[in-house]
């Protein structure tokens, strides 16, 4: 399992989703636990059970032990937190946005990890789930660390690739039975 392995599965119509994976990913010039870290949360996220067993392996032989377990803390805590501050800031009344969360989320505070690096991953993670108020928060805690746009804009090319890749894996597999 290997992401020529994914790479292999993706088909014909999907040929950019290929191409892109492979230059996101075999391209990319994140250092490794930032590339890997990210890879394994988006994939994930992603819930393309496909994407994650083709890409958990590799990640896990690029990543520390406590990278990889942190990396996975990031894609549960942020699902979490994508949908309950997406909720808050979409519904119509406020008033939300004063009441306190009351939710654990301990290990953004000690994740294992460098900071900065939990924070891309988290970063990466709410662009799959599409909370922008998680997506301002951790893009500016990163700024504020000193990371370049281009380093964050790397985070969500792959975020957005992988997605694409589990979702045309997910329908195929679908349209297999039915076709």
């Amino acid at each position: 399992m290997s992401l020529d392995s994914l790479k292999s599965r993706i088909p014909d119509y999907a040929k950019d989703l290929k191409l892109n994976l492979g230059s996101v990913i075999g391209n990319s010039d994140l250092p490794a636990q930032q590339l890997w870290g990210t890879v394994l949360a988006t994939a994930i996220a992603s819930r393309s059970p496909i994407v994650l067993r083709e890409l958990a392996p590799e990640a896990k032989a690029n990543l520390s032990p406590e990278a990889y377990k942190a990396a996975k803390s990031a894609a549960a805590v942020m699902a979490m937190n994508n949908v309950f501050y997406r909720t808050r800031h979409l519904l119509s009344d406020h008033e939300y946005g004063n009441l306190r969360a009351g939710l654990r989320m301990n290990v953004i505070g000690n994740p294992g990890v460098d900071k900065v690096d939990f924070e891309l991953w988290s970063f990466a993670v709410s662009a799959i789930n599409g909370c922008g108020m998680c997506l301002d928060s951790h893009e500016q805690v990163l700024r504020k660390a000193g990371v370049d746009r281009e380093v964050v804009q790397e985070a969500f090319k792959i975020a957005s690739v992988i997605q694409a890749v589990g979702s045309a894996l997910e329908a195929e597999a679908v349209l297999a039975d039915v076709e």
